[in-house]
């Protein structure tokens, strides 16, 4: 249906030529999956149109992604409300608690359920290509699917929503694809903010209520609930400064100020709407004493306002206090005399209404729709989401080196120090879980931590409260993780919040740089040795240590299903607690839509339940470590052998489009460290990105058809069946294979003249390609998955056609001679197809 309404205005927008070269286009790429013939008519009928006319084509068949896009994200909604509506679904809390309650008893359930923690973190360098504008009106578009949908429209209704969404499919189309100018990182802000105003904040309440009615549904609603809230949000978005100078001490204060501005205005209107719902009567509810003493101290500091007030609501004392709260988020947002100080403040007035409501015989409305604003408070207090900071630790070993020498502080170095003011600020304004959470990256020793507290002790007076967290990212920097958390325990500052929080500690692993490094196979082995190393080292110290998971949303940045990922994490790492990193189209993948959103936490949250509980895991991983030093090593050797040939950085910045994404205006930060051409100044999702656009995804894969081929295939088949971790490993290779066509990539190859690389490239596909599927038994690739499958068979033409006319831009951009005038047009189709296989591929960066 989608795809008929974009033909009608395809064609009512540039006539009858332009729909019929897009068919033409599209047959051809379908024809060209089965004979060479056919391909190289795609690339004539590519040849042939002006830049201005392929341009038209890859809007079109990018738009029509994003509408593909947006009707697979319906009907999944859709089937999992139908599913629910059968009872509880697997992996779900409902089953998954029934489960736990059955092997563990009702008592131990509910202290697992007491330590549960899932933590997600937006992160600042998003890979989402596509402009906020675009993002709005193809919710506009659902918007309308959305009410077609609906069984209960009239006719007369669902006329109105057709012309609607042809309307809104015809804005989609004429709305700008590209960026006009450089993203800003509160463009980045303000953007994520959707993610929350119109989903998680009424996402959350419904999981928790769920989780509730599983635990005791012949009394959910009427009674406290059986167990806390266990999500936690955080955000490195304006707060993750490592490598973006434009990520200043201002843009972070802002970022808060932003967030805090959607939050408080989301409690202020559900507060009201709660306090005016709720009209109970004194006589039929009497206040609690606690109640009757705040408002008489209310009346006692204000009595002509509390007059009033009376006034409009006579005898409705929960009705009255619960509107001075909502006056008191008010005040909080614009700054005002009664501004709460923390989400805890908020919290307790809330409760003096529920607990004063349950006393005077009202447990429904206690714990009714006053439970969900409750929850809300505890779980995004008056901040949102955590502002996590992160910067290198070079800058604060240079801006400890200026300060101790007594120099004039550098820009960099003054930054770091108004960071670290900003800081202070923000908790005295929110309270300390507002952004209490620095994250060093490249920590490679403990002199890298304390350098953090010393500068906060310089930048001001009374330094916040912090938690430095050590990020290790390099193959060497896992392996000496564990020596420096030991390190850690020996800084006074580390053991004054061991004592108050109950020796909690953080640590947070990354995947990207590591893949970069090493290939998938040795980076996702050496996770696992620093996860079960930490492990130790944490139950030998009585520590209680979160490991946070750095990932991005590509499988060569350690993607992948959240919830398969979280059970094949070393045993004893989990502990009831799991944070992670959400990045780029995964942000708006995972929580654009209701439904998705409350299954995808669900099914992560049971993961963690389930890893957490699985004791017997812990013994057969020890029986493959020689499997894994022999896979690791010969993998090791496949991957180090191309980045390390000569030539390669130069080969591969001619075959695939790094230097043109670079001018791309995706995120706020850039694509290199530094302005050289090396491949360790390129970071790890510039690196993704440009291997997913030449339709290879080797940063997913290669290495590891040379790993397996080192280990008999017996023993690889046993531990795919009982190790967890290889398991997922070679199932996350083998949807980065499928995603991967060989066809195209041949093309992009073909730029550079190295036909060793990519000879090399190719053979070690085909050989990981054999191998994984003789390990798991499969027939093709993606056997098991069949409705994945479906999808990607489906969508790599629509993807091939794309693919060639970016190709064609390509050529067009690197031509000599070319006028300024097509170089304006090929960069243009350049950008657009970039964004149409992004959309197509769906994980790219």
């Amino acid at each position: 249906m989608l795809g008929q309404e974009l033909g009608r205005v395809i064609a009512d927008y540039g006539g009858a030529g332009l729909l019929k070269d897009v068919e033409r286009l599209r047959r051809s790429v379908i024809r060209a999956r089965d004979a060479d013939a056919h391909e190289r008519q795609t690339e004539a009928i590519v040849a042939s149109w002006p830049l201005e006319r392929a341009e038209e084509v890859a809007r079109a068949f990018t738009v029509y992604f994003h509408l593909v896009n947006l009707a697979e994200e319906h009907h999944r909604a859709r089937v999992l409300r139908e599913r629910d509506a059968r009872g509880p679904q697997s992996e779900s809390l409902a089953a998954t608690v029934a489960e736990l309650q059955r092997k563990h008893g009702r008592r131990r359930l509910l202290e697992m359920l007491s330590c549960l923690e899932v933590h997600p973190v937006f992160t600042a360098h998003p890979t989402e290509a596509r402009r906020r504008a675009v993002v709005t009106a193809i919710r506009r578009v659902g918007e309308q699917l959305g009410r077609l949908e609906d069984p209960r429209s009239s006719e007369a209704e669902r006329r109105e929503s057709m012309r609607r969404m042809t309307e809104e499919v015809d804005s989609l189309w004429r709305t700008g694809q590209l960026r006009s100018s450089q993203v800003t990182p509160l463009d980045e802000v303000r953007s994520i903010m959707a993610v929350f105003d119109e989903t998680l904040f009424r996402v959350v309440p419904e999981i928790y209520r769920s989780l509730d009615w599983a635990l005791g549904p012949s009394d959910a609603g009427m009674r406290p609930p059986l167990a806390p809230a266990f999500l936690r949000f955080g955000s490195w978005v304006g707060g993750d400064r490592d490598g973006n100078e434009s990520v200043t001490a201002a843009v972070t204060a802002q970022t808060i100020g932003i967030q805090a501005e959607h939050a408080l205005l989301a409690f202020e209107a559900a507060t009201t709407r709660i306090g005016r719902a709720i009209t109970v009567d004194a006589t039929t509810t009497p206040p609690g004493a606690e109640l009757r003493r705040r408002l008489a101290t209310l009346r006692a500091a204000a009595p002509d306002r509390w007059a009033e007030i009376e006034k409009r609501s006579p005898s409705e004392p929960h009705r009255q206090f619960l509107l001075h709260v909502a006056e008191r988020v008010h005040a909080t947002r614009i700054g005002g005399d009664e501004a709460y100080r923390s989400g805890d403040e908020l919290i307790a007035d809330l409760r003096c209404a529920q607990d004063s409501l349950a006393g005077g015989g009202a447990p429904r409305q206690a714990y009714g729709e006053l439970q969900h604003l409750i929850w809300q408070a505890e779980t995004f207090g008056l901040h949102l989401a955590e502002l996590e900071v992160r910067q290198h630790s070079a800058v604060h070993a240079q801006a400890l080196e200026e300060l101790r020498a007594k120099q004039e502080p550098s820009v960099m170095t003054g930054d770091v120090l108004d960071t670290l003011k900003a800081i202070a600020d923000v908790q005295a304004r929110f309270g300390a879980g507002a952004c209490r959470r620095y994250v060093v990256s490249f920590t490679r020793g403990v002199d890298d931590i304390a350098a953090v507290y010393e500068l906060a002790q310089r930048a001001a007076g009374k330094p916040p409260v912090l938690d430095v967290i050590p990020l290790f990212e390099t193959v060497d920097d896992l392996r000496g993780a564990a020596s420096v958390m030991e390190d850690m325990l020996n800084l006074a500052p580390v053991q004054r919040r061991l004592a108050e929080t109950g020796r909690r500690l953080e640590v947070m692993l990354g995947y990207s740089d590591s893949t970069k490094e090493v290939g998938p196979l040795p980076a996702t082995l050496a996770q696992y040795d620093a996860q079960m190393e930490l492990t130790a080292w944490a139950k030998r110290r009585g520590v209680q240590l979160t490991m946070f998971h750095g990932r991005g949303g590509a499988l060569g940045r350690g993607g992948g299903p959240a919830n398969r990922a979280v059970r094949a994490q070393a045993p004893g790492s989990v502990a009831f607690r799991f944070k992670v990193t959400e990045q780029g189209e995964v942000v708006f993948a995972r929580y654009g839509n209701a439904a998705i959103a409350r299954r995808h936490l669900e099914q992560v949250a049971s993961a963690v339940l389930e890893a957490s509980t699985a004791t017997a895991r812990s013994q057969p991983d020890a029986r493959f470590a020689g499997l894994a030093r022999d896979i690791g090593s010969a993998a090791l050797a496949a991957y180090r052998g191309l980045v390390d040939a000569e030539g390669f950085a130069d080969w591969f910045a001619r075959v695939s489009p790094v230097d043109e994404l670079g001018r791309m205006r995706i995120a706020s930060r850039p694509a290199r460290r530094s302005p050289g051409k090396a491949l360790d100044d390129l970071r790890a999702i510039p690196w993704v990105f440009a291997w997913s656009q030449m339709r290879l995804n080797l940063p997913g894969w290669y290495g590891l058809g040379s790993g397996l081929d080192a280990a008999k295939l017996d023993d690889l088949r046993h531990a795919y069946v009982s190790w967890p971790l290889f398991n997922v490993m070679l199932d996350n290779a083998e949807m980065s294979l499928a995603k991967t066509d060989r066809r195209i990539a041949t093309r992009y190859l073909a730029l550079g003249d190295r036909p060793d690389l990519a000879s090399r490239v190719l053979d070690e596909y085909d050989l990981t390609k054999k191998n994984v599927l003789a390990v798991t038994g499969h027939t093709r690739l993606l056997e098991k998955h069949r409705v994945l499958s479906w999808a990607v068979e489906l969508r790599n033409p629509y993807v091939d056609a794309l693919s060639h006319l970016q190709l064609r831009a390509l050529r067009a951009l690197r031509a000599k001679g070319t006028s300024p005038r097509e170089r304006a047009h090929a960069e243009r189709l350049f950008l657009l197809t970039v964004n149409g296989v992004a959309a197509g591929l769906q994980n790219t960066g």
